[in-house]
């Protein structure tokens, strides 16, 4: 294996996930115009579809905490990437509804699988005070893979068999640089770190709200993610290469949703959410009633990425600080619900473009957006009572982190003590005998945090 700095695992780390995120997953909206006409697909087909490569990341991401668990790190990111060259290779040659199909749910098991692989690697490689800087770069490859895919856009307008077999492409080299980078192994949990509270002890009303509020969101967004470059082809007269400048827009402006969540985070949750899920809506809404107004509708796109992409990083922490000690499923919980709510607007939202028109359609759903956001006073913020006291935990992604493993006495479990200089996981190699010297202390208190942008 390679040495990485953790500046250099982040880096790498968010190429992979552009990868296996934005081109695998969230690039599929942009060729829709193209894939309909060439295979003569209907709105409602195109909808369930669109829905495949969700449902596969729900079953993916139940299991990669297990298959990373048992296969380590590089092993699982080799999967992940070999499932991506596959989907990506089928879509590419596409003859029918079928193949496409088949092709899309493989890049949904792409997704599941890279980053609670990519996140295991994370825990063995870098100290755990920087696993926030390092998350937060890794999530923005979402936004750089979708920034990524816009030029096949705008240069191959006409070819998108072509730009997916360049994607395929793109994959195979980001499966060979995860055999030289990525550990063998999964991050282990300290010895000395808490047990997880039992189950009857978990925040039930407050996962529950955290859980219905991520589906909403995911529901709402699907009309965007895979309906809004046909829209602006079909009701607006736009050229295809123009949805391009759409996705451009949405990617730059999700740079920026991981700053925003932790501010948002910093101050008030619920208010926060209602912002951004109005801010949601009004994107859709500017997005139908502007369809051929090229400045307005990237207006809406940029709307719309900072709205959802600070939505998700929301989510993340809210999900992590809620489940203290369960690594594998504090940030997952709340991704699955965002990915199940996509799963199932995409559907719904294909079938009422059946039935209405793109604006009415795109109407329909940004109402339901505004509804949800009325609701936002019910999102769980983090000030909860204990007895007769209020506590208020400690604000922002790192805190999340650094609640997550505790101590006998309900304290952040701190890094192991070393001299000035002499802290061994400065260097990824050292950090790695770290694991095994941890796993050898403990085998069966092995677990992997599972990070994962929607």
């Amino acid at each position: 294996m390679r040495s990485l700095s953790s500046t250099g695992f982040a880096i790498f780390g968010a190429a992979l996930v552009a990868i296996s995120y934005g081109l695998a997953r969230f690039a599929f909206g942009l060729f829709v115009p193209q894939i309909r006409d060439e295979l003569s697909l209907t709105p409602d087909a195109i909808g369930i579809i669109g829905a495949l490569p969700l449902i596969s990341f729900l079953l993916s991401t139940a299991v990669a905490p297990y298959a990373t668990d048992r296969l380590g790190a590089r092993y699982a990111a080799v999967l992940s990437g070999l499932f991506g060259i596959v989907g990506l290779a089928l879509i590419s040659r596409a003859a029918d509804a079928t193949m496409l199909s088949i092709g899309v749910f493989a890049c949904g098991i792409c997704t599941g699988l890279m980053m609670p692989a990519l996140t295991a690697g994370m825990q063995a490689l870098v100290r755990r005070s920087l696993h926030a800087r390092v998350s937060s770069v890794m999530n923005a490859g979402t936004s750089i893979g979708v920034i990524v895919a816009v030029p096949t856009v705008l240069f191959m307008a006409d070819a998108w068999r072509l730009a997916y077999l360049s994607f395929a492409l793109l994959t195979v080299i980001g499966v060979c640089a995860t055999w030289l980078y990525l550990p063998s192994v999964s991050r282990i949990t300290p010895s000395n770190a808490a047990d997880p509270p039992a189950l009857r002890e978990l925040p039930w009303s407050r996962l529950v709200r955290l859980t219905l509020f991520s589906y909403a969101m995911g529901f709402i967004s699907a009309a965007y993610w895979i309906f809004a470059p046909d829209l602006v082809v079909t009701l607006g007269g736009l050229s295809p290469s123009a949805t391009g400048w759409l996705w451009l827009a949405v990617g730059i402006a999700g740079l920026g949703g991981a700053v925003v969540a932790d501010l948002a985070d910093r101050n008030n949750p619920p208010i926060t959410q209602a912002l951004m899920l109005t801010m949601l809506a009004a994107s859709l809404a500017l997005l139908a009633a502007s369809p051929a107004q090229p400045v307005l509708a990237a207006f809406s796109a940029l709307v719309f990425g900072l709205a959802y992409m600070s939505l998700t990083g929301l989510y993340l922490m809210t999900g992590i600080r809620l489940l203290p000690g369960r690594l594998a499923m504090g940030p997952v919980l709340p991704f699955m619900a965002v990915s199940l709510g996509q799963a199932t607007g995409s559907p719904v939202i294909g079938a009422l473009l059946n039935v209405f028109s793109y604006a009415e359609g795109f109407a329909i759903f940004a109402s339901i957006g505004i509804l949800v956001a009325l609701l936002s006073p019910l999102y769980p913020g983090h000030i909860h009572q204990v007895g007769d006291e209020e506590v208020e935990d400690p604000p922002g992604l790192q805190s999340a982190y650094d609640l997550q493993l505790q101590n006998e006495a309900g304290e952040p479990l701190e890094d192991p003590e070393y001299l000035p200089g002499e802290d061994p996981r400065d260097e990824p190699t050292a950090g790695l005998e770290h694991s095994h010297k941890e796993e050898r202390a403990d085998p069966r208190r092995s677990s992997n945090i599972a990070v994962c942008p929607a």
